[in-house]
């Protein structure tokens, strides 16, 4: 896979994990704990791509 494959395979999911925290943020009790690892995850994927920019 080459690094432009692997960055939009990484922005794509990096957005959708976005969507996740945007919809479990706006449910009556969200899970918080459910929350920090799509966080952590989301942070994770920001550094890879930060990465591969350089």
């Amino acid at each position: 896979m080459t690094s432009e494959a692997r960055f939009s395979k990484l922005h794509e999911r990096h957005a959708e994990l976005e969507s996740i925290i945007k919809n479990e943020t706006n449910r009556p009790n969200p899970d918080q704990l459910m929350l920090n690892d799509l966080k952590i995850k989301k942070l994770r994927i920001k550094e890879e791509m930060e990465r591969l920019k350089v």
